[in-house]
C-alpha cells in the first residue's frame, strides 16, 4: 500500500462525485418540474441502484477499454439515485408560500426553480450529495477488477494470501477518508440548514470538491514513457513486468511505466486494441489459446506444440511476438493436503479415482463454467472422477478456504507459492490433461519496430526461471512479504542479469 494508491482512489471517488453532481442535479431538477418525466427518471435511477457493482462495471467496460474511465462511469451511475431523489425531495419540500410569492413577483418558471427554490432545497441536496460521496469511498474499491487502480488491488491480493494486517491496514484508510469526508461535510451541511440555504455559501463544498479533484488530476492521467506495461493481478505477473522495467531501464535509456493491475484479459484486450494503452505482457501459450483465441488442444495441427501453434497465429492476426519461454510453466493442477497424500498414497490424479467418492473438490466460479474444455466436467469426465460434492469459491478466498477444510481437492497454479503455505501436494497430470500454460513474454510488432533492441534484452530470460524457481519467487512475495521490487532485482542479479 502507497501514498500513490490512496490518491488514486481519492481521484476516482472525486471524478465520479463531480461527474454524478452534474448529471444528478439537472436530472433531479427535471423530476421536479416534469410530472410526466418524475416516475421515468426515479425508476431509471433506482434500477441502476439494482445491478451488481461489477456486473455494471462489465457492461460499460464493453463499450469502454478497462482502466479508470469505467470504473469512473460505472460510480457516477451508483451515485445518481440519493442525488436525483434528494433533490427532486428538496424543491417539493419548499415552503408552497415563497413559491406563490415568486410567482406573485412575476418570476419565470426556470428562474424561480433556479434562483429562489433550488438555494432553499440545497440543504437537502447536499444531503443526497454527502451520500454519494461516501458510498463511492467503498464502491471504487471495484476498480481492481478493471485496471482502475486504487486500494481495491490491494485489499485483493491481502484476502488471497491471507494477510489480515494488511486487510484492516487498508480497510481502516477507507473507513478514515469516509469518515473524514462525511464530517467535513455534515459540517457544511449543518452551516446550511442553519442558514436556510443561500446562493453563495451551497457553492463552497462543491467548490472545494473541484479543487481537490484538480489537486488529485495527476494521479488520474494514463501512464506515460517509452515501454507501458500493466502490473498484473498475481505476484508471477508483476514479477516478470517489473523484471522488464529494471533490464530495459538498466541496458538502455529507455523508461518503462507499469501501470495499474489488471487481468490477463483485461490487458490483452488493452495490447490488441486499436487505440492500444500498452505494449507487452507476460502470458502463457495455453491462455492465448483456450482464453484468447477461444479454442482448444483439439485445434492444434498435429506435429507443432500449443506455443508453436500460437506463436504463429499471435503474429499472423494481431502482429503480437511471442517471445522465448523463460521455463516456467503455471497450467492448472490439482492438489490436496499433505495429510490426505500420505493417508492414501496419492501421487497421481489418477490415484484419487477409489476415494473420490469420500472428498469434496473446490475451485474458483470460471473451472465450473462450460466454455472451453478445461473445465470441471470434462476434468471428472475423463478422469473418471466421481466426487462426493464440488465447491464454487471466490479465487481470493480458495486457499482459506482449503485450510478450514471446506474441500479436500481444488484446482490450484502450479507456481502459486501459497500451495507451499497452504501445505498442499500437487498431483502429477499423469494422463496429460491440461494443457501447456508456459510462460512468455507476448509484445507488438510496432514496439519492436521502434526500439527493435527490446527484443534482446527480454531474450535474456529465456530458459533462465524454472517452474521451481517461480514457486519460490511468488512464495517470498505472497507469504514471506517481500516487495516484488526486491525479489524480481535480487533474481536478475543472481543471474547475472542486473550488477548487485
Amino acid at each position: 500500500m502507497s501514498w500513490d494508491l490512496i490518491f488514486q482512489h481519492l481521484f476516482i471517488v472525486l471524478a465520479a462525485s463531480l461527474l454524478s453532481i452534474a448529471v444528478g442535479l439537472p436530472l433531479g431538477i427535471w423530476a421536479y418540474v416534469s410530472k410526466v418525466a418524475r416516475p421515468i427518471i426515479l425508476r431509471i435511477v433506482d434500477l441502476l441502484q439494482t445491478i451488481p457493482s461489477l456486473a455494471l462495471l462489465g457492461i460499460i467496460m464493453v463499450i469502454l477499454d478497462p482502466g479508470k474511465l469505467t470504473v469512473i462511469i460505472g460510480i457516477t451511475l451508483y451515485s445518481l439515485l440519493p442525488i436525483v431523489r434528494n433533490t427532486c425531495l428538496g424543491l417539493q419540500e419548499v415552503d408552497p408560500g415563497v413559491k406563490e410569492a415568486a410567482r406573485g413577483m412575476g418570476m419565470s418558471k426556470p428562474y424561480r426553480v433556479l434562483m429562489v427554490e433550488f438555494p432553499l432545497a440545497f440543504p437537502t441536496v447536499f444531503t443526497g450529495i454527502r451520500i454519494a460521496v461516501v458510498n463511492a469511498i467503498g464502491t471504487a474499491v471495484f476498480a481492481a477488477f478493471v485496471g482502475g487502480g486504487g486500494l481495491g488491488g490491494v485489499i485483493t491480493q491481502a484476502i488471497r494470501i491471507a494477510d489480515m494486517p494488511l486487510i484492516l491496514a487498508a480497510t481502516g484508510v477507507l473507513m478514515i477518508i469516509a469518515v473524514a469526508l462525511d464530517l467535513v461535510m455534515s459540517w457544511f451541511e449543518n452551516q446550511m440548514r442553519k442558514s436556510r440555504g443561500g446562493s453563495k455559501k451551497m457553492w463552497i463544498p462543491v467548490a472545494l470538491i473541484v479543487a481537490a479533484f484538480i489537486a488529485l488530476l495527476p494521479y488520474g492521467q494514463g501512464g506515460t514513457g517509452d515501454i507501458l506495461l500493466y502490473d498484473g493481478d498475481y505476484s508471477e505477473t508483476q514479477l516478470m513486468h517489473h523484471m522488464v522495467k529494471m533490464l530495459v531501464e538498466d541496458q538502455t535509456d529507455l523508461t518503462v511505466t507499469i501501470q495499474d493491475q489488471m487481468s490477463q484479459v483485461n490487458n490483452w484486450n488493452a495490447l490488441t486494441d486499436d487505440s492500444p494503452t500498452c505494449d507487452l505482457m507476460i502470458s502463457y501459450d495455453g491462455t492465448l489459446l483456450t482464453t484468447f483465441f477461444h479454442q482448444d488442444t483439439p485445434d492444434v495441427p498435429e506435429g507443432m506444440t500449443i506455443y508453436e501453434y500460437v506463436k504463429e497465429k499471435a503474429l499472423e492476426d494481431y502482429d503480437i511476438h511471442v517471445l522465448g519461454r523463460p521455463g516456467f510453466e503455471n497450467t492448472y493442477a490439482i492438489g490436496v493436503p499433505e495429510e490426505l497424500a500420505e493417508e492414501y498414497g496419492l501421487e497421481t490424479i489418477s490415484d484419487l479415482i477409489p476415494i473420490a467418492d469420500q472428498l469434496t473438490f473446490g475451485a474458483e466460479q470460471e473451472f465450473f463454467t462450460t466454455e472451453g474444455s478445461m473445465k470441471y466436467e470434462p476434468f471428472v469426465a475423463f478422469y473418471g472422477l466421481n466426487f462426493k460434492n464440488h465447491v464454487s469459491v471466490d479465487m481470493g478466498l480458495k486457499y482459506s478456504a482449503i485450510e478450514n477444510g471446506t474441500f479436500n481437492v481444488a484446482v490450484v497454479y502450479s507456481t502459486d507459492g501459497l500451495n507451499i503455505k497452504t501445505g498442499l501436494k500437487v498431483l502429477e497430470d499423469d494422463l496429460s490433461f491440461f494443457p501447456d500454460y508456459y510462460g512468455m513474454y507476448i509484445v507488438r510488432g510496432d514496439l519492436l519496430e521502434r526500439y527493435p533492441e527490446v527484443e534482446d534484452i527480454l531474450e535474456q530470460l529465456t530458459g533462465k526461471i524454472s517452474t521451481e524457481q517461480m514457486t519460490q519467487l511468488t512464495y517470498q512475495v505472497d507469504v514471506e512479504g517481500r516487495t516484488v521490487d526486491d525479489v524480481a532485482r535480487e533474481f536478475l542479479v543472481s543471474q547475472g542479469l542486473l550488477d548487485a
